[in-house]
């Protein structure tokens, strides 16, 4: 999965999106802290391909895209709504390929506008970025090709705290960055830094008013690494473990900081957490809960009472664990439950 799959919706509660064989599940809490629905199947009957994104925007609606076969070994991509995580998500509407037609290229990646309006990016068949973007009014803007080449299969979108699109993705040897210079605005390729990025590990963050962040796992010296457009990237602290790290920001002893979690090389979920934009302060490890099978999946959110909540999901065994932070000083978890 790519991007926040574990949400806050517009009422408060908390929701997660499954994958399960050619569905995507939902499961949400019906009340804060209290046992959690059975999952439900959402969108309708459409098959679909493994692989889902999901972004949220300002107003707490969660926009989820995925690819579903269309025949003869050709994929095209679909977009639902979900407006509340107690009500049904509206069913998959088609949206379309990036080449018109033709095969899966790429995981895609989605951020929603400060009106509302998700940006959906997703490698194209000769390697670049493409862009389709949702009209104000409803319906779909063309597609458009935002260049590059050679990417990476799974790009990073992220709306900046001001309402912004920006899009990450990486390619041999280099790390792009793609953001709109105005509401509305077609996105450009604005930046690029020099970086060895390990395939499937970008995440992408709003960390100020005038900035987000990527963090992705260095692919030659195993470091976590942050990097933020207008300098170069710093390395953190070595991965804890091989996959992606889940970020969100937090306010701990009143300080504003991005707590950053991982799935360890030993199985256990990894937590790290510095001062926000300072990563000169460094950042360490600390494991907790159990050992996970090796797919398990890692989301970072905030509850409506700001504390923070962390999910693990695994696809093998749909086991689905969770863990809030104690109303206490520092970054104490209660023990893991599954939900």
């Amino acid at each position: 999965m790519n991007g926040d799959w574990l949400l806050r919706g517009r009422d408060g509660r908390l929701c997660v999106y499954l994958p399960s064989g050619d569905a995507v599940l939902c499961r949400a809490e019906p009340g804060p802290g209290g046992p959690w629905e059975a999952p439900r199947r959402i969108g309708g009957d459409q098959k679909l391909r493994p692989g889902l994104s999901v972004g949220v925007g300002a107003d707490r609606y969660a926009h989820l895209v995925a690819w579903r076969p269309t025949g003869g070994g050709q994929s095209g991509l679909v977009h639902s709504t979900h407006f509340r995580p107690r009500l049904a998500p509206l069913d998959w509407s088609p949206v379309g390929h990036p080449d018109k037609k033709g095969a899966r290229t790429g995981t895609p990646a989605v951020a929603v506008d400060a009106r509302g309006r998700a940006h959906l990016f997703v490698r194209n068949a000769g390697g670049g970025m493409s862009l389709l973007a949702q009209k104000e009014k409803g319906g779909w803007e063309p597609w458009r090709d935002l260049r590059g080449e050679g990417l990476q299969d799974e790009p990073a979108a992220v709306t900046g705290e001001s309402g912004l699109v920006e899009a990450y993705a990486a390619t041999d040897g280099v790390l792009l960055h793609w953001r709109q210079e105005k509401p509305g605005a077609q996105p450009v390729l604005d930046d690029r830094a020099e970086a060895s990025v390990r395939p499937g590990t970008l995440r992408a963050l709003a960390t100020s008013a005038g900035h987000t962040t990527v963090f992705f796992t260095d692919a030659v010296s195993g470091d976590l690494c942050a990097w933020r457009p207008g300098g170069p990237p710093v390395a953190l602290a070595a991965a804890a473990g091989p996959g992606p790290v889940a970020a969100v920001r937090c306010v701990i002893e009143g300080y504003d900081c991005t707590l950053l979690g991982q799935r360890s090389a030993g199985g256990r979920v990894a937590f790290a957490a510095y001062p926000t934009e300072r990563e000169a302060a460094g950042a360490w490890w600390t494991e907790s809960g159990p050992a996970l099978a090796d797919d398990a999946e890692l989301a970072l959110a905030v509850d409506e009472t700001e504390r923070v909540v962390a999910v693990t999901l695994s696809p093998s065994t749909g086991r689905l664990l969770l863990t809030r932070r104690k109303d206490e000083p520092g970054l104490a978890l209660t023990a893991w439950q599954e939900v």
